[in-house]
């Protein structure tokens, strides 16, 4: 591309980091302080309820201008319907951050700026910028993919919280990060006080090295792992599996016109949209459907056979969840049949299941005694499994709302601007392993005055 075509776009960076590594707070920082920059700030987070919407700063638009110049909006849809309203502000602001939540894969997002073509005309990926909480990230790097890929894609690193970890520990985690990504920038930083020029205007994403991390990288993501054509005569045919990683085989089947990878790919969409709707549970000896509809294999019991009842001879693709390397999925007529044409798909990214979040909503006040006892309480029996939790109370008494945020043991509260009009209410939000909703909510609502 021309260097003026290049010069003419907006640049774009994407922030991420593992929860609680203190992007909303260097969020807050881009949005009130005067540093000078034109920068339009896209957050999001993983959870029910937007807390963060009222955490960072005052943004209940979508779209939000602040005193500093900057624009905070707010992800309630589509990433590229978000961008393509800011784009019709250009004048408001010089670069674009987007927040990704902490338990988010970047790929997706980085992703979005090379395989879209609007979007590569109007806009260029900066970098990727990861917060790592220097305190808390041991517990998450060696178990949570995300955190190891938030580190693995990032052109810079703020090692955060720095202030709460001796230097030799320090010196130990930034070897670690090293050896994961030699390539990174890496600053160590305090309530994530950095300089917009180390983050901004980095140059350009390492499109080469997010290939070595991901060969996959601009292939598109898709809720299926494997797709082929089988060429079937007119008659009986049927699927037989081994045990695998989980209790039932989704896949879909449907006639295609010949054997052609074109063929494959015209019905990649029928099957995403089979993929999205509800599943045809199929025991044992059932018939799995010909229609672009999702057929759920049950897995459990004695044979795990599947029949297949073909009206004509003709070419037929199937779309499977797994690999069906992982199942030993094979389809048998008089005997085994080999796929015509196959491809692998990069599947879509899917959180830890053991971890998820509760929200909390309610209005009235909260007793000020009674909440800092259930917390305390809480944070000593279950804070391991917390890792993040934030939320805006209406304490009684007080005219100010109160936000705070925690991660795993760490809390930290505070006054914060007047409810003036706005209904007092109570928000918050729990991101962790294992989270009880039903004990969660009725221990908060015994905190009520």
């Amino acid at each position: 591309m021309p260097d003026t075509a290049i010069s003419s776009r907006t640049p774009v960076t994407v922030l991420t980091g593992f929860l609680g590594s203190g992007k909303t707070t260097l969020l807050n920082r881009i949005l009130t302080e005067n540093h000078g920059k034109r920068i339009a700030v896209i957050e999001n987070e993983f959870g029910e309820i937007g807390v963060d919407n009222e955490l960072v700063v005052n943004a209940e638009e979508e779209i939000f201008e602040m005193n500093n110049g900057c624009i905070c909006c707010t992800v309630r849809g589509d990433l590229i319907r978000i961008l393509g309203n800011l784009m019709k502000r250009k004048d408001k602001f010089d670069h674009i951050m987007i927040e990704t939540t902490g338990l988010a894969d970047p790929a997706p997002v980085a992703q979005t700026f090379f395989v879209d073509d609007e979007m590569k005309q109007r806009l260029a990926l900066d970098g990727i910028v990861t917060l790592v909480d220097a305190k808390h990230i041991w517990q998450h790097i060696d178990d949570s993919d995300e955190a190891k890929e938030q580190v693995a894609f990032a052109d810079v690193i703020l090692l955060n919280k720095t202030d709460l970890v001796p230097s030799q520990e320090l010196d130990k985690l930034e070897a670690r990060i090293r050896v994961m990504n030699p390539a990174a920038r890496i600053f160590r930083t305090q309530d994530a006080r950095i300089e917009m020029d180390k983050i901004l205007n980095l140059g350009g994403f390492n499109l080469d090295r997010a290939l070595e991390v991901d060969p996959m990288f601009l292939e598109p993501e898709f809720p299926f792992e494997w797709g082929g054509v089988f060429e079937l005569a007119a008659g009986k045919h049927e699927f037989t599996l081994q045990d695998g990683p989980d209790p039932t085989m989704n896949l879909c089947v449907m006639p295609v016109p010949d054997s052609r990878f074109e063929s494959l790919e015209a019905k990649q969409m029928d099957a995403v949209l089979a993929f999205s709707g509800p599943e045809t549970v199929v025991q044992p000896e059932g018939v799995v459907s010909l229609e672009p509809v999702l057929n759920q294999l049950a897995l459990t019991g004695g044979d795990k056979r599947f029949q297949l009842d073909v009206p004509s001879h003709g070419y037929y693709a199937v779309f499977t969840e797994h690999h069906p390397d992982e199942f030993q999925m094979e389809l048998h007529g008089s005997g085994a049949i080999a796929p015509v044409i196959e491809k692998a798909y990069k599947p879509d990214h899917e959180h830890d299941e053991t971890v998820s979040s509760v929200g909390i909503t309610i209005p009235g006040d909260v007793d000020n005694r009674k909440l800092n006892a259930w917390l305390r309480n809480l944070l000593m029996s279950r804070g391991t499994d917390i890792y993040r939790m934030k939320g805006v109370l209406s304490i009684k008494g007080e005219d100010e709302r109160f936000v705070f945020q925690g991660v795993h043991m760490l809390f930290d509260g505070r006054p914060d601007r007047p409810w003036g009009k706005e209904p007092r209410h109570n928000s918050l939000i729990f991101i962790g392993k294992n989270l009880d909703r039903q004990e969660l909510t009725q221990e908060f609502r015994k905190c009520l005055a």
